[in-house]
Formats: C-alpha cells, sequence, structure tokens
C-alpha cells in the first residue's frame, strides 16, 4: 500500500519560512532553464461565468525526485456562507516510481511562493542602488511580497503601499501588513529595518524604485507616465485570460522576461501587449537570466518587467523542501491508500 503525509495549513504554514520559499523558487527557475523540469498545460474551467472557476496546474520537477499539481477553485460568493472565496490543494508523486506522496493545503504555499517570485524578479532585474518599494495592492499578497524583497533587496529603505481600487486615497491596511510582514520576517530571523507606509497610486509609483503590481484588475491602472527610467516592475497579478494591471507601453517599452514563455502568452501580463503587437513572439526566462546566459539590464536607465504568472514548479520545490521538513520533525498525518 502507499504511504501519503498529510499536511494541515496550518502544518504548512508552521513549516514555511519566507527564506525557504525563495531558495525553492530560484532553484526551480534554474532547473527548468536547465530542462530537467517541465511546466504541463494549464486546465482552467469557469462554472459560472464571472462567479465560480477552478484552475490546475501540474509539471515535474526532476532534480526535486517529484512530479505533481496544484488545484485552486474560486468561488465568489462563498463569503455569503462564510467561506473563503479561494481553496487550494496540492498533490505530489515520487517520480521514480509514480506512487502518491503528500497531499497538502496549497494556500499557504502559494502565498509565500508567490511572495518569493516577485522578490526574486527583483533580485536579478532592479538596479542595485535601489531604494523605495512601492506594492501595488493591499490583499492577502502583499506582506508576503514585502517580506520577500526585504529579504532579497535589504537595500531597501521605504515600502508604499497603494489600493488601485482607490487609487487617490492611502491605503486602510497599511497597519495590518505592517503586523504581518513583521511576524514573517520574524520567522525568517531577519529583523525590519525599512519603513512601510500608505500611499496614494500615483505618488507610489513616481516614487519607486521597484514595483510590485499584486491585483485581480481587468483593466491597467499603473500609468506608462508615471514609471520613472531605471525602474523595475514585478507583476504577479495576472493569472488568468485577459487580466492587466500595467499599460501595454510600459512593457512595449521595457526590457521584458517572464517565468514561463507559453503560459505569459496565455494568462499573463504579457498576454494583451503581445496580442496587441507590442512585444515579440519570443522573450527571455527568469531562469537564464539567472544562470547569466541572458543579460539582467543593459543600463540604469532601462525599465525592466518580470511577467511572474506563477508555476507550478514553483509549488513542487517548496514541496519538496516542505515534506523533508515535516518527515524530519515528524509533521503530518500518514495514512496508507
Amino acid at each position: 500500500m502507499d504511504q501519503v503525509r498529510i499536511l494541515s495549513a496550518n502544518e504548512v504554514g508552521n513549516l514555511l519560512t519566507i527564506p525557504l520559499a525563495i531558495d525553492a523558487v530560484e532553484a526551480a527557475y534554474l532547473e527548468k532553464h536547465r530542462g530537467s523540469a517541465s511546466v504541463w498545460p494549464l486546465l482552467f474551467h469557469e462554472f459560472a461565468e464571472g462567479a465560480r472557476d477552478m484552475d490546475l496546474k501540474s509539471g515535474n520537477l526532476d532534480g526535486e525526485g517529484l512530479w505533481g499539481l496544484k488545484a485552486i477553485s474560486c468561488y465568489q460568493d462563498n463569503p455569503q456562507a462564510g467561506l473563503p472565496v479561494y481553496h487550494g490543494t496540492s498533490l505530489v508523486f515520487d517520480y521514480a516510481t509514480g506512487a502518491p506522496k503528500a497531499l497538502l493545503n496549497a494556500m499557504p504555499i502559494t502565498r509565500y511562493r508567490t511572495g518569493a517570485a516577485g522578490a526574486i524578479g527583483a533580485r536579478w532585474l532592479a538596479r542595485k542602488d535601489s531604494r523605495v518599494l512601492a506594492v501595488c495592492g493591499d490583499g492577502g499578497l502583499a506582506p508576503y511580497l514585502i517580506a520577500a524583497n526585504l529579504i532579497c533587496m535589504p537595500q531597501i529603505e521605504r515600502v508604499l503601499v497603494a489600493n488601485p481600487r482607490h487609487p487617490s486615497e492611502p491605503s486602510e491596511r497599511v497597519d495590518a501588513i505592517v503586523e504581518d510582514v513583521d511576524r514573517l520576517l520574524g520567522d525568517a530571523d531577519a529583523p525590519r529595518a525599512a519603513s512601510i507606509e500608505a500611499s496614494t497610486l500615483e505618488a507610489a509609483v513616481r516614487a519607486a524604485d521597484v514595483i510590485m503590481t499584486a491585483t485581480p484588475s481587468y483593466a491597467p491602472y499603473l500609468r506608462a507616465e508615471w514609471v520613472r527610467p531605471g525602474t523595475h516592475i514585478s507583476c504577479v497579478g495576472a493569472d488568468k485570460s485577459g487580466k492587466q494591471e500595467v499599460e501595454s507601453t510600459v512593457l512595449a517599452q521595457a526590457h521584458v522576461v517572464v517565468d514561463d514563455l507559453h503560459q505569459c502568452f496565455t494568462v499573463g501580463e504579457c498576454e494583451l501587449p503581445h496580442v496587441q503587437g507590442m512585444l515579440p513572439d519570443e522573450l527571455p526566462e527568469i531562469g537564464s537570466v539567472i544562470a547569466g546566459d541572458c543579460p539582467a539590464r543593459t543600463s540604469d536607465d532601462e525599465v525592466t518587467v518580470f511577467d511572474s504568472t506563477g508555476l507550478s514548479l514553483q509549488d513542487l520545490a517548496t514541496i519538496s523542501r516542505l515534506v523533508a521538513r515535516a518527515e524530519s520533525e515528524d509533521v503530518g498525518t500518514l495514512i496508507e491508500l
């Protein structure tokens, strides 16, 4: 019989740290670039248009000895019944035998690895003298993006948080975000030195050296006229066809790097600029930059963009490290199938 380790949301959260996620995601990008990992086709199904849907991301990560999948459901009417909008489950299998290995609550993993991905884009593509980080979006991802950026870019001195849904008003969630950031950094033994402040959208973007976009917007709100020369932008919000946070002209004039070429033209920030003829058919992937096979930027005045669509490989690499910790610390529930 197969033995499977089950890890709950609390158990996953207790095992995860931001540095673990950063290490895992960067390793996954490198393995993909070197050809020992594959992203399998994304599966998306809409049960009720604009209200209920699911997507399934899967792939293999040979170096970690795993293949697996993550299923995420989005039910916009769940809060009416006192339930969360999103549910996520990951299932991973042993690459050598095909046997199921672990079943995990995917939601904490998604937040950690998404924050790590945005920060890795900044680590490799932003100017080394960057001091101001702007986060466009004050939802659940904001603390993870901020904490990961402060670890990847310790020179950041100031963080500005804006809510694009109310662009002319400073975010009202900054106090809660600061509390979460300090918890995440505390778990990583990385005390915070940067200030975190509420800002209006335009002011945050105009002041920023590094920008994270993290909203579910279908209408671009980040205007080209606000973006200073030399700025880096990591786009993490576009994960379904039609979503867009940044004006297409920004990407048309920038050095654009993606996590997966096919996926970025299907569901990423690059989708609509590419359809509009503003982007070429070939773009470098972040793994090639990390490996040193592609330049990060050509000058300090160049605007860089990282389109982080979110890959199954990020989850698999993170899960590999999580399961190893769970096994060594005897965390989770083992069941026979």
